[in-house]
């Protein structure tokens, strides 16, 4: 075993000789497609759409000045008493909240606290049109990770310049190094005779708002 692993590693110095130390790694050649679909705005908002109502999630159409009378319309329609949002969320959306009340995130705000909160809303970092998905990192308007995963029902805004066509597109956009959630639809698993559970490991409800 040792004669075979100092051969192995004897031909990779061999190979890389006469590589510089401090040079870069080059450029790396992908043999397929970066996209699927035609990328202009319309056609990833309307792939994102079907996309994510085929994984059971509600999606809904709105503009910017639109959207504050539209979640609170959602959140009405869900039941929703009370809301978490993250800290940072636009002061604009909360605007038709009056009978909703709004719990901010924050340390104190618990798991056992958010699990007494009906509804969560965020926004998001992009969205992938080919799979359906809404990515969630923590940053801006997105509050904890345990935000969006404990409340029973989650509404989610995308701007439409968040969406992009495909995983290639998405992944240098994201920053390895922060907790990152990828939703496709509302939380869900299948025992071995394909009985389908929904909100075991998130909310049951997903509703994705699409602004522009």
């Amino acid at each position: 075993m040792s004669s075979s692993r100092e051969r192995v590693l004897a031909r990779i110095r061999t190979a890389l000789a006469d590589v510089p130390l401090a040079a870069s790694d080059p450029p790396v050649r992908r043999g397929y497609l970066p996209a699927h679909i035609p990328e202009d705005r319309a056609t990833l908002l309307t792939v994102l759409a079907e996309n994510l109502t085929d994984y059971r999630a509600v999606v809904h159409r709105s503009t910017a000045a639109d959207l504050p009378g539209l979640i609170a319309h959602r959140l009405r329609a869900h039941g929703s008493r009370s809301v978490a949002v993250p800290a940072d969320l636009p002061p604009g959306w909360l605007d038709a909240l009056h009978d909703i009340q709004v719990v901010t995130d924050s340390a104190e705000l618990t798991a056992g606290r958010l699990d007494a909160v009906d509804s969560v809303l965020t926004g998001c970092t992009l969205a992938v049109a080919e799979t359906g998905t809404v990515v969630l990192d923590a940053g801006p308007a997105q509050g904890r990770r345990v935000l969006t995963l404990v409340p029973d029902h989650h509404l989610c805004v995308v701007r439409a310049d968040q969406v992009v066509a495909s995983l290639p597109r998405a992944l240098p956009l994201l920053d390895p190094t922060r907790p990152q959630t990828w939703i496709s639809g509302p939380s869900a698993t299948s025992d071995i005779e394909l009985d389908r559970v929904e909100g075991v490991h998130g909310p049951r409800g997903l509703e994705v708002v699409l602004v522009g």
